[in-house]
């Protein structure tokens, strides 16, 4: 049973190799976290159980946390690498967020905001954090590795 997606194919690739991770860093530019990597391993994109992720400022989501939709994988039309106009550096361009990372999550909001590996202070071979980007475009880090963004996301039921 898997404990991280919920059952359906929603934004989810074909099941992850190796193969796919070396060719999404090649085309990214940067070493993907250890702990993404596990994730994917488990499903390869794809809705998340928990997807509320409490926050101690306000965003244009709630005044106490942002929501996100999915996790996005690796290859395919939804994947991080995509040139589909839905990977990352496709994202990033349309919608003027900061060049730190990778947008991994797909969210509620259609673009408004974005959560993204952050390479900025780590570089690209490094431990990426993870940051929120609303939609003032402003980075702000609200874990400090894409392990700890999981450990924190919850269930939306009762801040909703």
């Amino acid at each position: 049973m898997n404990e991280l997606f919920e059952d359906g194919e929603f934004h989810t690739g074909s099941p992850l190799s190796g193969d796919m991770i070396l060719r999404a860093e090649g085309v990214l530019g940067l070493r993907l976290p250890p702990s993404y990597v596990a994730a994917l391993s488990e499903k390869n994109g794809g809705v998340l159980k928990r997807r509320c992720f409490p926050t101690e400022f306000a965003t244009s989501w709630a005044a106490d946390h942002f929501e996100v939709r999915a996790l996005l994988g690796v290859g395919g039309k939804w994947g991080i690498d995509s040139s589909s106009g839905l990977g990352s550096a496709d994202l990033i361009s349309e919608w003027g967020y900061p060049e730190i990372g990778v947008v991994i999550c797909d969210m509620p909001s259609g673009g408004h905001d974005a959560v993204m590996l952050d390479y900025s202070e780590s570089g690209p071979e490094g431990e990426p954090s993870v940051a929120y980007i609303d939609e003032d475009r402003v980075p702000r880090k609200v874990a400090g590795s894409f392990e700890e963004f999981l450990s924190r996301l919850v269930p939306c039921s009762p801040l909703i």
